[in-house]
């Protein structure tokens, strides 16, 4: 078993896009060598431009705090709230906004960052 007390609360690096105040950090990862898994917390506070961000994992989603408006690449547009949950495929655009701030807990199927 593995434990991270109140990861929520740890500091995650910077997405480095420019513009926007998002970060992305892996709070704990799997040990498997074949079929990784990561699970962190994504932050995005609102600002002028959304965060167009394409997947080359698949990844599940779980809103902790905030909310997002989030728009696949088919157009579909959601307003994810606390306690909703998303899955995006490998290949996917999506784009993430926020009218206010957004917190997301996810578990993705990659490498490490």
């Amino acid at each position: 078993m593995k434990f991270k007390k109140q990861a929520i609360k740890d500091p995650q690096p910077s997405m480095n896009v420019d513009g926007l105040v998002a970060t992305l950090g892996d709070s704990i990862i799997s040990d498997s060598k074949d079929k990784t898994l990561c699970a962190g917390f994504f932050h995005l506070n609102k600002t002028d431009a959304p965060l167009v961000y394409t997947y080359d994992y698949e990844e599940m989603k779980y809103i902790a705090d905030g909310e997002f408006i989030i728009t696949d690449g088919s157009g579909q547009k959601v307003h994810a709230t606390v306690g909703d949950v998303l899955f995006f495929a490998d290949g996917e655009t999506i784009i993430f906004e926020t009218p206010s701030h957004g917190t997301g807990f996810f578990v993705g199927q990659r490498k490490p960052l």
